[in-house]
């Protein structure tokens, strides 16, 4: 095109021969069509649905969107050493769930494949899903995930403010990993001024170690009552004088007034920080939704940097809200492991590898539903055990009254954290740490007692786990809790955790012990599970991020994102 400059002309003609030999060769490998699957191909191809070429006597199809796939992939190559040699990256969402811890770990994977020395960082999160880093403090999950995609060991750096709600109006505050009290909502607000001097801090070493930061935002920049010393999005973003891509989940619907809505949100220096569009969770044909992108291009001026599609059965580490992807219920599965879902429920990722499990049927159970028969009753963590155990005995449904049967009948029952505590006989808090200070009474069923401290432990632990009957195995995983238990009988260690005298009932603080293949397949042998498959959950998230990250690097136009991020001009924002 006239105009453009020389360099732009010669590499645009490199790319598209590229494409041109890589179509042809694409070609060359279809079968030939029969008369009749010729007719209907042609009659498709006339209407638009698909392009088609003659090769000899045979049609040969490929989709619409063929020649774009292939022109990214061959723009991403070449893009790749060309992008700014140090840059901070920051992605906001139109809403909560928007996609953008999983665009931030997508990319996370991909700049650190391509040999970019890269680090996910979230200034705030608020999240009941948390992780333990090697240095003993602790982080949101998700960026303890988005850390394994950049191929790094997470530091309290990646997410040095954290709020983990312990009530409809306070949460505990966490800052660079460690506890600092709780906090009611009103006090935070003005609590965020000094949480901004650890953000600051942790994101300056970060930019000194790393070449790229890829910065997730929380919730939306949209949110107008919460922008007074807002440092989760666009304070951030302007505190640092970083350019921002806006991400909208199209699923939901209303995707091009949910980003018109927040831009119109945001004020002229914030939009200008807004380099381009990134529209999630697309199903259907990418044609049908052109106009709206150009559309949406024209009134905004920016550019749409990708349409990515729904992936069906992504299994990734939930950031906070229970997935209902775990709820789903299948009769033909081997064994039904139930679990109670508390309004302070944390670290539900420790079911994850039940999720995948090819014979667990795993039945998540919330507010008013009544728990269906079980082989195994699991007890998960809490964010505030007093108050969630409370919530378990007054429910509809009768869960001690459920318990008792189920154990009556041989069922097996496991507590894990906040779920073992709720097994002994008594949980104290006299110091008032997850909310009332109070002492109360547990179920019963293991002889421990448990009282909550203001020190916290938080630690990486590995060791042994031995059940009756079954070989000794290996296992690994995390403590956060702000308890210590005691027992005052009788009970059998198991390496791990304890055992009842009975074999019916286990309890552990060891978060994430499914992950372990070797403790999963035994613990499931223990709950009924006679012939169980060995599931390695680490490697099944390995092979997730790899899925995202291809998807995103598909999917991308690396041509603009690169020009994008060119010509962001700090001066101007």
């Amino acid at each position: 095109q006239p105009g453009r400059p020389a360099a732009e002309r010669d590499q645009r003609m490199k790319t598209r021969r590229f494409a041109e030999k890589t179509i042809t060769r694409q070609c060359q490998q279809h079968k030939p069509a029969h008369k009749e699957q010729q007719q209907q191909r042609g009659k498709m191809a006339n209407a638009g649905g698909k392009k088609s070429t003659e090769q000899g006597n045979h049609v040969i199809q490929w989709p619409v969107n063929f020649r774009r796939q292939v022109y990214q992939m061959s723009d991403f190559s070449a893009v790749m050493s060309t992008l700014p040699p140090r840059q901070t990256l920051m992605v906001q969402g139109t809403t909560s769930d928007a996609g953008k811890s999983t665009l931030v770990c997508a990319l996370g994977r991909i700049l650190a494949d391509a040999g970019i020395h890269t680090a996910p960082f979230k200034p705030q999160n608020m999240a009941l899903n948390s992780a333990v880093t090697a240095d003993g403090g602790e982080i949101g999950r998700a960026q303890a995930l988005q850390a394994q995609a950049c191929r790094l060991a997470p530091t309290t750096d990646m997410n040095p403010v954290l709020l983990k709600p312990n009530s409809d109006t306070g949460a505990q505050v966490i800052i660079q990993g460690k506890a600092v009290g709780n906090l009611p909502a009103q006090d935070y607000h003005a609590y965020k001024k000094t949480a901004m001097n650890a953000v600051l801090d942790s994101y300056q070493r970060l930019q000194q170690h790393y070449s790229w930061v890829l910065v997730e935002g929380a919730g939306s920049p949209a949110e107008i009552n919460l922008r007074a010393n807002d440092i989760a999005n666009m304070g951030f973003a302007e505190a640092v004088d970083c350019p921002v891509i806006l991400i909208a989940d199209i699923d939901r619907g209303g995707v091009f007034a949910h980003l018109l809505g927040t831009l119109a949100c945001l004020s002229d220096s914030e939009r200008a920080r807004v380099v381009g569009f990134v529209i999630n969770r697309f199903r259907g044909d990418i044609a049908l939704l052109q106009d709206g992108l150009d559309w949406l291009e024209e009134k905004t001026g920016k550019p749409v940097l990708g349409v990515l599609p729904y992936l069906h059965g992504l299994y990734l580490d939930a950031e906070d809200a229970v997935s209902q992807q775990q709820v789903e219920q299948d009769k033909n599965k081997v064994i039904n492991v139930v679990v109670p879902v508390y309004p302070r429920t944390s670290n539900h990722t420790d079911f994850d590898a039940l999720r995948v499990h090819p014979q667990v049927n795993l039945i998540l159970v919330g507010p008013e539903q009544t728990p269906p028969p079980a082989d195994f009753v699991i007890l998960p963590g809490s964010k505030n055990t007093r108050a969630d155990l409370n919530w378990l005995q007054t429910q509809p449904g009768n869960w001690p009254q459920y318990l008792q049967r189920h154990l009556r009948y041989g069922g097996k029952l496991l507590g894990i954290c906040g779920g073992l505590q709720m097994l002994g006989e008594s949980i104290s808090d006299p110091h008032g740490i997850e909310g009332t200070a109070g002492i109360s009474a547990g179920l019963g069923y293991l002889p421990l007692i448990s009282e909550l401290k203001a020190d916290k432990t938080l630690r990486l632990v590995s060791g042994e786990l031995r059940l009756p009957d079954q070989p000794v195995v290996a296992a690994q995983g995390y403590e956060i809790h702000a308890g210590i238990s005691l027992s005052n009988d009788d009970i059998q260690d198991i390496g791990c955790g304890w055992l009842s005298d009975d074999n019916q009932i286990m309890a552990t603080y060891w978060h994430g012990i499914f992950d372990t293949p070797e403790a999963l397949q035994q613990i499931l042998h223990w709950a009924g599970l006679s012939d169980g498959q060995t599931i390695d959950f680490n490697a099944i998230r390995e092979q997730q991020i790899d899925r995202l990250a291809l998807s995103v690097k598909q999917n991308i136009d690396w041509q603009k994102f690169n020009a994008a991020l060119q010509a962001f001009n700090p001066s101007v924002a």
